[in-house]
């Protein structure tokens, strides 16, 4: 059956009615809004880098208190996820987005005027974090509803908007700083970040609606078919009240008006109208947030995962200028480095997109090649040395980590995981796991680094939570396919043996049961 849209009025503001995901449509606006969204938040996160001395030199503060900017923020990005889930749910993810980007712009504008570091805690940390969980979770919700064949693919590339930020962004900064100082270059910033709230209004709702098709109606049996199906599916005399079986059926008085004729014509009724028929009945009361698959021993795993992992995920990309500055590499190289970087994640995002968009693949493997990759990448920074050997190591790291940040979210979408039905709750309480290694992540590396004056201690650490997320990835696919089995046998043979052997049946029931009631016939006769 082709794809059909429902016609709407106001293409902006009404929800998309298709019979099938469209994979396309709309929804390439949807992965435009995403990219843009991308690259305000993420990209600035994994921007913030450039005004890490500045901080440090203006606060005269740690390293370790000023990763607590960053900490606090990824943290309550994540904790609230939740939080994100049920206000999508019960608003639309189109409202929630607006007023996250509201939020991001707000937290950053007021950070500018910050007089010390405790106050970057409320703003950026407190207050843009929030908005950054607002605007990021709902739009890649959205956009893994619009495309079902080409998902993967089109998520990964829709997510290089964060590379491309980090690309442009870190140059830009620098050099805005150089003319106007890093406060009003971080009031820049939250202007532009405005744009989320633009963004958030292209994601209008989706809604599929199968349509019904007509059945061709089986051709009629034969009355001494059906007599013989009756008794069969009754297994009991036809003396009984419950039978379901008409006292009068026989051969001989099973032929045209029958009580099964009604049912025959149920289905031409439903054929004339399918659309009706079948938005008649009311639609199922969709839960604001659902906990059922924290009982799915695949998404605990994958869960765990993602906890570890994120230990990796923002600290290369705060402590890459630091590092590189400890080196004796100059401001303008150290920003090169990162934009480095952030230009090889892109090719990451899109080759994970285009290796997870053939067919047949099992993803979960791919993913986690790219994990066991990836901690190679945190162990060879600190035995890089210059700039062309930081520039090898950074590149190598953004292509690896591009392949894993761009799909780690919207593999809970595959059957592997939970699948595309739960994925909105799965991704809130994915995300929500994620929040405690976001907030020690950060200043566990700078404890390292303040301890042992090395930022090589920074990298290790990251690589270390690396590689106990590549463990529990490798348990995904055996917890769903080992575990689910062994406890369904195990339910079937507990109900097997409580329910007991089923009744044997003689072969002749029909005839005993039909020569009972001729003989019961006869003897009232004779009476």
């Amino acid at each position: 059956s082709k794809m059909t849209v429902k016609a709407v009025k106001m293409p902006c503001t009404s929800a998309n009615v298709y019979t099938k995901v469209p994979d396309g449509g709309w929804g390439w606006t949807v992965a435009f809004a995403f990219f843009v969204v991308e690259a305000l938040t993420y990209g600035i996160i994994k921007s913030f880098g450039v005004f890490f001395n500045d901080l440090m030199e203006s606060f005269d503060e740690t390293n370790s208190r000023i990763s607590w900017i960053i900490s606090i923020c990824v943290f309550v990005q994540t904790f609230t996820a939740p939080l994100s889930t049920v206000l999508s749910n019960r608003f639309g993810h189109r409202l929630v987005v607006m007023a996250g980007g509201l939020l991001v712009s707000t937290g950053m504008v007021i950070a500018s005027f910050a007089r010390s570091v405790v106050d970057m805690y409320v703003t950026i940390g407190i207050v843009s974090g929030l908005g950054y969980c607002l605007s990021f979770l709902p739009t890649v919700t959205i956009l893994s509803q619009y495309f079902e064949k080409r998902r993967s693919l089109v998520t990964a590339v829709a997510s290089t908007g964060e590379c491309f930020a980090v690309f442009s962004f870190a140059p830009a900064i620098t050099a805005l700083k150089e003319q106007i100082g890093w406060r009003y270059s971080m009031l820049s910033v939250g202007v532009l970040q405005l744009g989320i709230t633009v963004c958030g209004s292209l994601l209008r709702p989706i809604v599929i609606r199968e349509q019904e098709e007509v059945k061709a109606q089986p051709p009629e049996e034969s009355p001494e078919t059906k007599y013989m199906l009756e008794n069969e599916q009754t297994c009991t005399s036809i003396e009984s009240i419950d039978s379901g079986v008409d006292i009068t059926t026989s051969p001989s008085n099973v032929p045209g008006k029958t009580k099964a004729e009604p049912k025959s014509e149920e289905p031409k009724q439903h054929g004339q109208n399918p659309v009706e028929n079948k938005s008649t009945p009311p639609a199922p009361k969709t839960k604001l947030l659902d906990f059922s698959v924290m009982r799915d021993y695949s998404f605990i795993c994958y869960a765990f995962f993602g906890l570890f992992a994120t230990l990796g995920f923002f600290a290369p990309s705060l402590y890459i200028i630091p590092l590189s500055r400890s080196l004796g590499i100059g401001k303008d190289h150290s920003a090169y480095i990162l934009s480095g970087m952030a230009i090889a994640e892109v090719f990451g995002r899109i080759f994970a997109g285009w290796v997870l968009n053939k067919k047949p693949i099992r993803k979960i493997y791919i993913e986690l090649i790219c994990v066991i990759l990836l901690s190679v990448a945190l162990v060879a920074f600190p035995f890089a040395s210059g700039f062309w050997g930081l520039m090898i190591c950074s590149v190598y790291f953004g292509f690896m980590l591009g392949t894993v940040a761009g799909t780690h979210i919207p593999l809970l979408a595959e059957d592997d995981v939970v699948g595309i039905e739960r994925m909105s709750s799965a991704a809130g309480v994915y995300v929500f796991i994620q929040s405690l290694a976001g907030l020690a992540g950060p200043p566990l590396a700078g404890v390292l680094v303040d301890t042992t004056k090395n930022y090589s201690s920074a990298f290790y650490s990251c690589a270390a939570g690396m590689v106990l997320g590549a463990v529990f990835l490798a348990l995904v696919r055996p917890c769903k396919t080992g575990l689910c089995h062994q406890q369904q046998q195990q339910q079937q043979q507990v109900e097997e043996s409580t329910a007991g052997p089923p009744p044997e049946l003689p072969d002749d029931f029909i005839d005993m049961d039909i020569g009972k009631a001729e003989n019961s016939g006869k003897g009232s006769d004779s009476v």
